[in-house]
């Protein structure tokens, strides 16, 4: 017998139109100019504005297809090789090719992406309005590696050093929200940062080290680093170098600038055991989850 359910395709467009509704506003890349000059003290000024862009090359692309998929889908234009990728993940909830390629990468499904997409936005409107937060959120970066070379290349410049000589030194710092929300001010020098999720194992807030995880806790948030500027770093003992990737594959490709699309850097995390104990366990740091 026929079912009143929905068509394929009035599902898409439905969606498609939801979609359109939750699509952000690009960001004003002039007032972001004026917000921002690029300065030789100021190497992150650089980064925010190169991250507005990305953005909104991103956002352009869903400002222009969603509406042409809905009137494509209603047989007004014709349903090209990109429309009919966007319809099949507007089907399947999947990110779409096209969507995925000018996007920040993502492990998402597409509800929860543009949930994502949205906080990002959110938290870069904050950083336009507000300045330089305190504390940064690293998911909520396109590109986190510039960032980390901004804040090396301002201690360096600050101090008159070569940018070459500095690495960072990692402490974790356990007595603040997970959000950072209660931090009083910026560190003196470096960047607080939050956002991280560990797999693997967990951070014993009471012994600070890293220890086993719970059972079936697959992943947990991991408190706010300081990521603090070193000269002459020469790393110190009783840590683990824990790789820090931005999404759950933990495989990328280079990039034209030479860094991997997927890995972050590694990050020296305090702990008891030997390195080699938590290599095995296949410890390490996310900037985003799958959901």
């Amino acid at each position: 017998g026929g079912g009143g359910g929905k068509s394929p395709e009035e599902v898409m467009d439905e969606l498609a139109a939801e979609l359109i509704g939750q699509t952000p506003s690009t960001f004003d890349l002039f007032a972001f100019e004026d917000r921002f000059p690029t300065m030789y003290s100021e190497s992150r000024n650089t980064v925010v504005k190169q991250e507005a862009a990305k953005y909104n090359r991103m956002i352009q692309a869903l400002q222009y297809q969603l509406p042409l998929f809905r009137r494509a889908v209603k047989g007004f234009v014709v349903m090209t090789e990109d429309l009919e990728s966007v319809g099949k993940g507007l089907f399947f909830n999947m990110v779409p090719e096209g969507w995925g390629s000018v996007g920040f990468l993502s492990m998402k499904p597409l509800i929860s992406w543009f949930k994502d997409l949205n906080l990002r936005v959110d938290f870069f409107n904050l950083w336009f309005e507000k300045g330089h937060p305190i504390n940064f959120w690293v998911s909520g970066l396109f590109f986190p590696q510039a960032f980390f070379t901004a804040v090396m290349q301002n201690f360096a410049r600050s101090n008159k050093y070569a940018i070459d000589r500095i690495d960072f030194d990692v402490l974790v710092k356990d007595n603040w929200a997970l959000d950072g929300a209660d931090i009083p001010e910026a560190p003196p020098s470096g960047v607080y940062m939050w956002g991280m999720f560990l797999e693997g194992c967990r951070w014993c807030e009471q012994s600070h080290f890293l220890v086993p995880s719970n059972p079936k806790q697959l992943f947990v948030q991991f408190p706010v680093v300081w990521f603090k500027p070193e000269l002459d770093w020469k790393g110190k003992k009783g840590v683990y170098p824990c790789p820090v990737y931005k999404v759950l594959s933990r495989k990328g490709t280079l990039s034209t600038t030479g860094h991997s699309t997927n890995f972050v850097r590694d990050m020296m995390i305090p702990a008891k055991e030997h390195p080699d104990h938590w290599i095995r366990a296949g410890v390490a740091a996310f900037l985003a989850l799958k959901y």
